[in-house]
Protein backbone atom coordinates (compact mmCIF):
# COMPACT_ATOMS: atom_id res chain seq x y z
CA UNK A 1 0.00 0.00 0.00
CA UNK A 2 2.77 2.38 0.70
CA UNK A 3 4.36 1.65 -2.93
CA UNK A 4 0.84 3.25 -4.11
CA UNK A 5 1.05 5.83 -2.13
CA UNK A 6 4.26 6.97 -3.33
CA UNK A 7 3.65 5.89 -6.82
CA UNK A 8 0.31 8.46 -6.33
CA UNK A 9 2.37 11.34 -4.90
CA UNK A 10 4.56 10.77 -8.06
CA UNK A 11 1.67 11.33 -11.01
CA UNK A 12 0.00 14.16 -8.29
CA UNK A 13 -2.96 11.53 -8.87
CA UNK A 14 -5.29 9.97 -5.60
CA UNK A 15 -5.11 6.78 -4.41
CA UNK A 16 -8.75 5.42 -4.39
CA UNK A 17 -9.80 2.24 -2.63
CA UNK A 18 -12.47 0.58 -4.46
CA UNK A 19 -12.59 -2.60 -2.60
CA UNK A 20 -11.32 -2.50 0.79
CA UNK A 21 -12.31 -5.80 2.05
CA UNK A 22 -10.62 -7.56 -0.67
CA UNK A 23 -7.58 -9.65 0.09
CA UNK A 24 -5.34 -7.93 -0.80
CA UNK A 25 -7.73 -4.40 -1.08
CA UNK A 26 -8.03 -3.28 -4.27
CA UNK A 27 -6.85 0.60 -4.74
CA UNK A 28 -6.95 2.77 -8.51
CA UNK A 29 -4.91 5.59 -9.27
CA UNK A 30 -6.90 8.47 -10.11
CA UNK A 31 -8.22 12.47 -9.44
CA UNK A 32 -10.70 12.14 -6.80
CA UNK A 33 -12.92 14.46 -8.38
CA UNK A 34 -13.17 12.67 -11.30
CA UNK A 35 -13.80 9.34 -9.68
CA UNK A 36 -17.18 11.06 -7.71
CA UNK A 37 -18.50 12.45 -10.81
CA UNK A 38 -18.17 9.06 -12.38
CA UNK A 39 -19.71 7.29 -9.76
CA UNK A 40 -22.69 10.14 -9.70
CA UNK A 41 -22.87 9.53 -13.36
CA UNK A 42 -23.37 6.17 -12.92
CA UNK A 43 -25.89 6.39 -10.12
CA UNK A 44 -28.32 8.45 -12.04
CA UNK A 45 -28.22 6.34 -14.69
CA UNK A 46 -29.10 3.51 -12.42
CA UNK A 47 -32.26 5.35 -11.21
CA UNK A 48 -33.23 5.95 -14.51
CA UNK A 49 -33.41 3.02 -15.70
CA UNK A 50 -35.53 1.38 -12.93
CA UNK A 51 -39.14 1.64 -13.27
CA UNK A 52 -41.25 2.82 -10.15
CA UNK A 53 -43.96 0.46 -9.14
CA UNK A 54 -47.28 2.35 -8.89
CA UNK A 55 -50.61 2.06 -7.34
CA UNK A 56 -53.55 1.74 -9.68
CA UNK A 57 -57.36 1.44 -8.98
CA UNK A 58 -60.02 -1.16 -10.35
CA UNK A 59 -63.51 0.00 -8.62
CA UNK A 60 -66.48 -2.34 -9.39
CA UNK A 61 -69.99 -2.89 -8.28
CA UNK A 62 -71.17 -6.09 -6.30
CA UNK A 63 -73.17 -6.54 -8.81
CA UNK A 64 -71.45 -5.88 -11.76
CA UNK A 65 -72.91 -7.23 -15.38
CA UNK A 66 -70.74 -9.78 -17.06
CA UNK A 67 -69.07 -7.30 -19.81
CA UNK A 68 -68.19 -4.98 -17.65
CA UNK A 69 -66.65 -7.46 -15.53
CA UNK A 70 -64.78 -8.95 -18.34
CA UNK A 71 -63.89 -4.98 -19.01
CA UNK A 72 -62.76 -4.34 -15.57
CA UNK A 73 -60.34 -8.02 -15.86
CA UNK A 74 -58.82 -6.97 -18.92
CA UNK A 75 -57.51 -3.21 -17.11
CA UNK A 76 -56.50 -5.31 -14.08
CA UNK A 77 -54.32 -7.62 -16.86
CA UNK A 78 -53.27 -4.51 -18.48
CA UNK A 79 -51.67 -3.12 -14.90
CA UNK A 80 -50.50 -5.75 -13.98
CA UNK A 81 -47.92 -6.40 -17.19
CA UNK A 82 -47.33 -3.34 -16.52
CA UNK A 83 -45.96 -4.59 -13.12
CA UNK A 84 -48.10 -2.50 -11.44
CA UNK A 85 -49.28 -2.83 -7.90
CA UNK A 86 -53.66 -3.51 -8.18
CA UNK A 87 -56.26 -1.79 -5.73
CA UNK A 88 -59.61 -3.70 -6.51
CA UNK A 89 -62.35 -1.51 -4.89
CA UNK A 90 -65.60 -3.39 -4.56
CA UNK A 91 -67.92 -0.14 -4.20
CA UNK A 92 -71.34 -0.72 -2.05
CA UNK A 93 -73.94 1.78 -2.14
CA UNK A 94 -77.35 2.02 -0.43
CA UNK A 95 -79.00 -1.44 0.91
CA UNK A 96 -75.76 -3.49 -0.56
CA UNK A 97 -74.39 -2.31 2.62
CA UNK A 98 -76.91 -4.90 4.07
CA UNK A 99 -74.85 -7.65 2.73
CA UNK A 100 -71.32 -7.49 2.87
CA UNK A 101 -70.82 -11.30 1.59
CA UNK A 102 -71.10 -10.48 -1.64
CA UNK A 103 -67.72 -8.28 -1.87
CA UNK A 104 -65.83 -11.73 -0.75
CA UNK A 105 -67.85 -13.52 -3.33
CA UNK A 106 -67.10 -10.51 -6.08
CA UNK A 107 -63.40 -10.51 -5.36
CA UNK A 108 -63.24 -14.78 -5.77
CA UNK A 109 -65.05 -14.79 -8.36
CA UNK A 110 -62.02 -11.88 -9.96
CA UNK A 111 -59.56 -13.98 -8.59
CA UNK A 112 -60.56 -17.05 -10.03
CA UNK A 113 -60.82 -15.26 -13.63
CA UNK A 114 -56.91 -13.76 -13.13
CA UNK A 115 -55.59 -17.49 -12.02
CA UNK A 116 -52.52 -18.45 -10.46
CA UNK A 117 -50.67 -15.03 -12.42
CA UNK A 118 -51.37 -12.83 -9.22
CA UNK A 119 -50.91 -13.30 -5.64
CA UNK A 120 -52.72 -11.04 -3.12
CA UNK A 121 -50.49 -8.23 -1.44
CA UNK A 122 -53.10 -7.54 1.05
CA UNK A 123 -56.22 -9.24 1.92
CA UNK A 124 -59.70 -7.84 1.30
CA UNK A 125 -61.50 -6.09 4.16
CA UNK A 126 -63.97 -3.20 4.45
CA UNK A 127 -62.83 0.55 4.31
CA UNK A 128 -65.87 2.51 5.09
CA UNK A 129 -68.20 1.57 1.42
CA UNK A 130 -65.17 -0.21 0.06
CA UNK A 131 -63.97 -3.86 -0.18
CA UNK A 132 -60.42 -3.50 -0.77
CA UNK A 133 -57.95 -5.99 -1.27
CA UNK A 134 -54.63 -5.56 -3.28
CA UNK A 135 -52.85 -7.80 -5.89
CA UNK A 136 -49.63 -7.76 -7.74
CA UNK A 137 -48.61 -9.62 -10.41
CA UNK A 138 -45.96 -12.77 -9.59
CA UNK A 139 -42.90 -12.24 -11.26
CA UNK A 140 -42.00 -14.43 -14.44
CA UNK A 141 -45.79 -14.98 -15.24
CA UNK A 142 -47.46 -11.82 -16.38
CA UNK A 143 -47.25 -10.59 -19.80
CA UNK A 144 -49.09 -7.30 -21.31
CA UNK A 145 -52.51 -8.05 -22.63
CA UNK A 146 -51.79 -6.81 -26.24
CA UNK A 147 -49.49 -9.82 -25.93
CA UNK A 148 -52.04 -12.32 -24.97
CA UNK A 149 -54.64 -10.77 -27.57
CA UNK A 150 -51.95 -11.15 -30.70
CA UNK A 151 -51.72 -14.84 -29.53
CA UNK A 152 -55.24 -15.75 -29.34
CA UNK A 153 -55.67 -14.37 -32.69
CA UNK A 154 -52.79 -16.50 -34.26
CA UNK A 155 -54.76 -19.38 -32.63
CA UNK A 156 -57.93 -18.67 -34.39
CA UNK A 157 -56.11 -18.48 -37.98
CA UNK A 158 -54.31 -20.92 -37.49
CA UNK A 159 -57.40 -23.33 -36.55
Amino acid sequence: MSEALKKAQELNLDLVELAPDAKPPVAKLIEFKKFKFQQEKKEKEARRHTKQVELKEVRVSPFIGDHDLQTALERIKKFIGDGDLVKISIVFTGRQMAHPEFGLKMLQKIMGNLGDTVEKEREGRFEGRRFVSMIRGIKGQTKPVEESKNETKNKKIGS
